[in-house]
């Protein structure tokens, strides 16, 4: 099980950036802490991580629910100078980095877009990100993640496990390989990002069905990403941009896992 002392270990064998480090052994969400942590001044890097969340949190305002002490939950803050339009890479570079992560555990888990993390066909995990923006400027940013280290919530329908693997090993293959590609000053980010994502990506090639944060729905195949990690749905013969809502795999995945 985690602790600070963990946490700590893992930054430094991680090369992250000296910055505080908070474990909580139940808190409400550590997205939720360490979005106040940012606004109170907390420096990039700051990790707050948990052992069980009572009010975890999904994207479109769903709950994020866990086992008690079978999770690996933490969120960590980031400052970045980037364009708003381009903050949702930073999902797209937590899945990559969380997928590698599981992979040199030997889990092979693929990123399904946006922000959700499958073994085969059961999601092990996710990703939440929150950001400030203001007069278009992006403020604080929190990436938040939740993996199913043991067996999943039994009504969570279609929730699995990764089984057999060390948290704190996880976490820190996590940071290493996350910070080595959050280079926002380098123009080549965005591409390098995408180029990763996409052998990961279980969505693209499948036919699928895309309701945007709009209520429109769009069924058709998913086609690629574009430079700000949308995803592009052939749907009537013309391209249509789906960059933030609820995705749903209608086919099977077209090709192997890479």
């Amino acid at each position: 099980m985690l602790n600070e002392d963990l946490l700590r270990r893992a930054m430094r064998d991680a090369d992250v950036p000296d910055a505080p480090a908070h474990y909580h052994p139940s808190i409400g969400s550590t997205n939720a802490t360490a979005m106040e942590l940012a606004f109170e001044g907390a420096p990039e890097w700051t990790l707050v991580a948990a052992g069980h969340q009572t009010s975890g949190r999904g994207r479109l305002g769903r709950s994020w629910i866990s086992e008690p002490g079978s999770s690996l939950l933490f969120s960590f803050v980031l400052r970045p100078r980037m364009e708003p339009e381009r903050a949702p890479l930073l999902a797209l570079l937590a899945g990559v980095a969380m997928a590698d992560a599981c992979r040199e555990a030997g889990k092979l888990v693929r990123c399904k877009w946006p922000n959700d993390l499958l073994l085969e066909e059961a999601k092990v995990g996710g990703i939440l990100t929150e950001a400030s923006v203001s007069q278009g400027k992006v403020g604080p940013v929190v990436v938040g993640v939740g993996m199913n280290l043991g067996a999943p919530p039994n009504d969570v329908a279609g929730a699995g496990g990764l089984g057999g693997v060390d948290d704190a090993t996880l976490l820190t293959a996590f940071l290493a390989d996350f910070r080595e590609q959050y280079q926002v000053r380098d123009r080549t980010m965005p591409a390098d990002v995408l180029r990763r994502y996409r052998p990961l990506c279980t969505t693209l090639g499948r036919t699928v069905r895309a309701r945007t944060i709009s209520g429109d729905e769009v069924e058709g195949v998913a086609e690629d990403l574009d430079v700000s990690g949308n995803l592009l749905v052939r749907s009537e013969g013309a391209p249509v941009t789906v960059s933030f809502g609820e995705v749903e795999h209608l086919s099977q995945a077209p090709h192997e896992d890479p």
